[in-house]
């Protein structure tokens, strides 16, 4: 089953999900498919200026994936995505274009840099944020998971910690059974 799962680098709760998604894919014979969903876009300038240059760094890699993305390269997306965000979400460094420039190089991308100085792919960031929010929204943020063959994505799920095998399963089977239903539209409760 292909599931493509939108997302941006900078947030921490789309990390956990896609560490989630990552360790089901296999037992659920699932391929995972990148595509970028722009924080900055969503967020437009209401950003507090102590995160305006990680949100900056996160732009740019999202040119990276969606050029990635473009050449059939989820191989190296995932890999990239995979440096950044031990790098950041688990290794506590600030996202900055340096660390991004070496999750590329880390993932094997030849010529990053001028992918991601490359504002063109601004536009294909653009289109698949758009996308996304067609998909799940409005009123939604990164990430968005879409199902082959479901009409609709969904939001989420939004989780506090990468949970075991077992229980990622189920979580899996719940929200693949949930996406499906094209009357269903939200399930949510608070963090604490």
């Amino acid at each position: 089953m292909d599931v493509t799962y939108y997302f941006d680098p900078a947030c921490p709760f789309t990390w956990r999900t896609s560490r989630w998604l990552v360790a089901v894919a296999p037992e659920r014979d699932l391929t995972v498919r990148w595509r970028a969903f722009s924080l900055s876009i969503l967020n437009g300038d209401d950003v507090p200026e102590q995160y305006r240059a990680p949100m900056a760094a996160s732009s740019r890699a999202l040119r990276l994936v969606e050029a990635l993305r473009a050449d059939g390269r989820d191989d190296q997306i995932a890999a990239f995505y995979a440096t950044l965000g031990e790098r950041t979400h688990d290794g506590g460094e600030v996202l900055s274009d340096r660390i991004v420039a070496e999750a590329a190089v880390a993932a094997g991308v030849e010529k990053a840099e001028s992918i991601l100085d490359d504002a063109s792919w601004d536009d294909r960031v653009r289109e698949s944020h758009e996308t996304a929010l067609t998909l799940a929204g409005p009123g939604i943020g990164s990430p968005v998971l879409q199902v082959a063959g479901a009409a609709r994505g969904l939001h989420g799920p939004i989780i506090s910690e990468v949970p075991g095998q077992d229980e990622a399963l189920r979580i899996w089977d719940a929200t693949a059974s949930l996406i499906t239903i094209e009357s269903f539209f939200e399930v949510k409760r608070g963090r604490g």
